[in-house]
């Protein structure tokens, strides 16, 4: 089904020049940021996919090129600032100019504050959320160039409730720093043309969960939601580039779960669902 509809081609984003961080595809399965790079190209952007490994990037761009889209690959590592900086270069080179920002890249982790690993915590926060601060820093200056600009950064629904895979303080710590990081943004860039906006995905099922999400897991997830109905990557995409895009011009420091309503839920309330 969403191969198909990526198929069909539009011109939402024709002229614009987008980066996508942790776009990388794995060999089953989407991630978001690799859905999102695929959708943006076949509605016309020109997209460089950024990921720390060179043959999952390759394979996103070759989906692009195959789908007769636009794009480039650039190796980076991300928690570097210097190499946030040199992404940023590198889409002007390729494209001349920087229109769209998608801050995707992340990883997870477990543990609660007094059992969490002190070196995997400043980690996850260097990936999840400082490398947000970096690449925009960089990013920002070169929109300023065209009078206008988009930044999107992803967080998680883990950001506003509990209930990842047990104890998760940093990876629920690193993405509610995004949530505020995006509406700070949005107040200093603002009158500089720049929108800034954020989607808390829910319980979708990406490359990212499959190998430790059974179909029993699975089921539960998809029932703790009202809609009743199982998140992909694709579903994150179509938001992005709702708000990446034109469309959405007056659209500017919203947190916007993608999550089939499960924010709006509580356990009891589902629990019919969730036993039947």
């Amino acid at each position: 089904m969403y191969d198909n509809l990526v198929n069909l081609k539009g011109n939402r984003l024709i002229g614009k020049n987008v980066i996508v961080t942790g776009s990388g595809s794995r060999e089953t399965g989407y991630g978001i940021g690799q859905a999102t790079a695929i959708l943006f190209a076949s509605q016309g952007a020109k997209v460089l996919v950024v990921d720390l490994d060179k043959e999952r990037g390759e394979r996103t761009v070759n989906q692009i090129l195959n789908n007769d889209g636009i794009a480039s690959f650039y190796l980076a590592d991300i928690t570097n600032s210097d190499e946030c900086k040199n992404v940023i270069d590198c889409a002007i080179n390729n494209y001349g100019s920087l229109d769209v920002l998608i801050n995707n890249v992340g990883v997870r982790g477990l543990g609660s504050v007094v059992d969490l690993d002190e070196n995997e915590y400043k980690n996850i926060l260097d990936v999840n959320l400082n490398s947000m601060v970096s690449m925009s820093r960089y990013a920002i200056p070169a929109m300023l160039e065209n009078g206008a600009g988009s930044i999107l950064n992803m967080s998680s629904f883990v950001a506003m409730r509990s209930g990842g895979f047990g104890p998760s303080i940093p990876y629920a710590l690193s993405k509610a720093g995004v949530i505020a990081l995006t509406q700070q943004m949005c107040h200093d860039h603002g009158p500089d043309g720049i929108r800034v906006n954020c989607i808390a995905p829910g319980h979708v099922y990406t490359s990212m969960v499959e190998d430790r999400v059974d179909q029993k897991l699975r089921d539960l997830r998809r029932k703790a939601a009202p809609l009743q109905t199982e998140g992909t990557a694709w579903d994150i995409a179509w938001a992005a580039l709702f708000l990446s895009s034109d469309e959405a011009r007056w659209v500017s420091g919203v947190t916007l779960p993608v999550d089939a309503g499960l924010l709006t839920a509580s356990p009891i309330s589902m629990l019919d669902k969730l036993t039947s």
